[in-house]
């Protein structure tokens, strides 16, 4: 009987931390890795066209140690972004797509302490949001406030983190495969 309990009790203490990480996601290690590659490199902003939604665009500005805004959206004149594009500059299409973007196409994530999305930030951390066209979340753990269920909630921070997760490796393969 003792060994059942121990055994149960280990089992319980392994998968633990296992639920605790999943609520953080995949985006925190995507961070990591963008934002080491930008470092690299000497930036602190990043685009590139999204290579499955033509007509859409990701980018990123970088402000070491304290946020990484990052914006995806369809563009209406996508030639001037990829003059942007031509020129390197990445402020100039973060610029666009954050202004002048297709509003319903646009995703935009503000992650405090560029850390990865976090479902609710510990003690007096700033919490991460999103803008899904004209729908802001904010990820503070206080869904009643926002007038959400839990459900809700957690179905808007899984949602955000899979784009999230998904803006952040387009960002990550622009980097890599460029010089």
């Amino acid at each position: 009987m003792c060994s059942r309990l121990a055994l149960v009790a280990a089992a319980v203490l392994t998968l633990a931390p296992s639920a605790a990480r999943a609520q953080d996601g995949r985006s925190a290690d995507l961070v990591k890795q963008l934002t080491q590659l930008l470092a690299q490199k000497k930036i602190d902003a990043i685009a590139a066209p999204d290579a499955q939604n033509p007509g859409a665009y990701f980018a990123a500005l970088y402000f070491p140690g304290t946020q990484l805004l990052v914006v995806s959206a369809k563009y209406e004149a996508p030639a001037l972004l990829t003059e942007l594009l031509a020129r390197k500059d990445y402020r100039g299409v973060y610029a666009e797509l954050s202004s002048a973007s297709i509003v319903a196409s646009k995703v935009f994530v503000m992650d405090a302490y560029a850390n990865g999305l976090v479902v609710k930030p510990t003690g007096s951390q700033p919490a991460d949001s999103v803008d899904r066209g004209t729908v802001s979340t904010v990820f503070d753990g206080a869904w009643k406030k926002a007038k959400m269920s839990e459900a809700d909630y957690m179905k808007a921070y899984s949602d955000t983190e899979a784009a999230y997760a998904r803006i952040l490796q387009g960002l990550i393969d622009n980097l890599k495969g460029s010089t």
